[in-house]
C-alpha cells in the first residue's frame, strides 16, 4: 500500500546555529535533516573556526565545515555594531530554536544568554552545549571532547596495558552530546506544544559521557568499589569472546559470547586444527567459565584466525552464523554495499567544488526523506535573504551590507536570495 509523502518531522520550525566547530553544528545539521529551517550565524572575516578544519579545499572551505552546516542558511553579523545586535534580537524573536555551544557566561556579554533571549520570545528552546555544563565547580572551564573522554573514564579503559591510551580518533564527546541536544530539543519543543514556553537545556560534553557507561559505573558501585575497569587491548574479559583478532591479511571482529554462538563456534575451530575436545569442554559452555579460562581459549582462537585470510574465517564464520566483521579502512567503507544500499554517503553538486559526497545522517522515516541536498553555506550567503524574512527593507538591507554589519566576502559567486 502506497501513501503520499509525508512533510518532514520539523517543518516550520526556525532554528539559529549560533555555535561553532563541532557539537553545536552537528545539532544545527540533524534538525535540518528533519525539516527546520536552520540559520547558521557566524562572526565577519574567518567565521566557524571549522571552515579552516580537515580537509580544506580552496583556503576557506572544509570538507568539515560541508559536512556539519549542509542544509543550512548563512549568515554573517558583526556584534559589535548595536545595529548588528538589533539583527540578532530579531532574527531571535522570530525563532523557536537558539544553539550555541559557548563557555557559560560568554553570550550574556552579547545580549544573546538565554534570560534575555527568553524574556524577548518566551518560547524559544534554548540549548547550550559546553565541556562541563553551566553549574557545579567546573561550570568555568573550558574544555573539548578530548578532556570529557578522558575526565569520564572512558579513555582509560581503551588501548593495551601498560601503555598510554590511545585517541579515540572520533569526536565521541561531541557526536554524543549532539545527538541527546537533539533528542531533548524536540522534547522540548514537544512540551512547548502544551505549555506555550520553551526552556534551557543545557548540556555537557562531561555529563553525557558519563551516562554513556553501560556497566563500569555499576560494577564499581555494587562492588564496593572494589570491580574497576581495566586496558585489556584487544577483547573483553568480562564477554568471552568478544574482541580483535589478526588473520594472514588484516584484522577482524568476533562476537561470540553468547552461549549458543560460543558452542557453534569452539566446534568449527576444533574441526579446523583446534584442541582436541575444544567445541565439547564444558569448562568453556558458561560466560563464567570462559572468562576463567580466558587466556587458554584466546590462544586457540588466534591460531585458528592467524592461520587464514580474513575472506576465509568470515565465510566459515557467516557458515555458523556467528557475528564477524573485518575492521575496515574508510576506504572500504565507502565501496561497502550496505552503505551504498543505505543510503550514507550523500552526494550534493557544490557551485565552486563540483560532487562532494560526503557522510549521511542515519535518519530513517518511512513517510519522508531526510536527505539534506543543499550545500553548507558560504560565510554571510544568505544575508539579505534571511533580513527579508524579518522585515528589512531593501534600502536598509544594502546599508547593513556596505557598513559591513552583514558581511559576505567576494568569492566571486553571487548570494542566492
Amino acid at each position: 500500500m502506497s501513501h503520499d509523502p509525508q512533510a518532514l518531522p520539523l517543518a516550520g520550525i526556525r532554528v539559529i546555529d549560533y555555535s561553532h566547530f563541532l557539537a553545536g553544528p552537528y545539532v544545527g545539521r540533524c534538525l535540518a535533516a528533519l525539516g527546520a529551517e536552520v540559520i547558521k550565524v557566524e562572526r565577519p572575516g574567518s567565521g566557524d573556526a571549522g571552515r579552516q578544519h580537515a580537509h580544506v579545499l580552496d583556503g576557506h572551505t572544509s570538507g568539515y565545515f560541508l559536512q556539519l552546516n549542509m542544509g543550512k542558511q548563512g549568515v554573517s553579523v558583526n556584534m559589535k555594531d548595536p545595529r548588528g545586535k538589533a539583527f540578532m534580537h530579531q532574527l531571535c524573536d522570530s525563532a523557536d530554536v537558539f544553539i550555541e555551544n559557548y563557555r557559560p557566561g560568554a553570550l550574556d556579554k552579547l545580549g544573546l544568554g538565554h534570560a534575555e533571549l527568553s524574556a524577548r520570545n518566551p518560547r524559544l528552546v534554548y540549548c547550550s552545549i559546553s565541556a562541563y555544563g553551566h553549574t557545579g565547580p567546573d561550570a568555568h572551564r573550558a574544555g573539548f571532547g578530548l578532556i570529557a573522554e578522558a575526565k569520564s573514564g572512558i579513555m582509560q579503559m581503551v588501548g593495551t596495558p601498560g601503555e598510554a591510551p590511545p585517541l579515540l580518533r572520533i569526536s565521541l564527546g561531541d557526536m554524543y552530546t549532539g545527538i541527546h541536544a537533539v533528542a531533548a530539543i524536540n522534547a522540548a519543543l514537544l512540551g512547548r506544544e502544551r505549555s506555550g514556553r520553551g526552556q534551557h537545556i543545557d548540556m555537557a560534553l562531561y555529563d553525557t559521557l558519563v551516562s554513556m557507561h553501560e556497566y563500569a559505573v555499576q560494577c564499581c558501585t555494587l562492588s564496593g568499589g572494589t570491580v574497576l575497569p581495566e586496558q585489556t587491548g584487544h577483547d573483553m574479559p568480562t564477554s568471552t569472546l568478544y574482541g580483535v583478532f589478526r588473520a594472514q591479511d588484516g584484522d577482524l571482529v568476533i562476537a561470540a559470547q553468547v552461549d549458543d554462538a560460543w558452542k557453534r563456534f569452539a566446534t568449527l575451530v576444533e574441526a579446523h586444527g583446534g584442541p582436541a575436545g575444544f567445541g565439547a569442554d564444558a569448562r568453556f559452555h558458561t560466560l563464567n567459565g570462559r572468562n576463567t579460562h580466558r587466556l587458554e581459549i584466546l590462544a586457540a582462537v588466534r591460531a585458528f584466525v592467524g592461520a587464514r585470510p580474513v575472506a576465509e574465517v568470515l565465510a566459515l564464520l557467516d557458515g555458523i552464523d556467528v557475528p564477524s566483521a573485518k575492521v575496515q579502512r574508510i576506504d572500504e567503507v565507502l565501496a561497502d554495499p550496505q552503505i551504498q544500499a543505505r543510503g550514507m554517503v550523500v552526494e550534493q553538486q557544490h557551485p565552486r567544488h563540483g560532487t562532494l559526497r560526503l557522510p549521511n545522517l542515519p535518519f530513517r522515516f518511512s513517510g519522508c526523506d531526510t536527505t539534506v541536498h543543499r550545500v553548507a553555506p558560504d560565510l554571510g550567503e544568505h544575508n539579505a535573504e534571511v533580513a527579508r524574512s524579518l522585515g528589512y527593507t531593501a534600502d536598509e538591507i544594502a546599508a547593513l551590507q556596505a557598513d559591513g554589519v552583514l558581511f559576505a566576502p567576494d568569492l566571486g559567486n553571487h548570494e542566492q536570495s
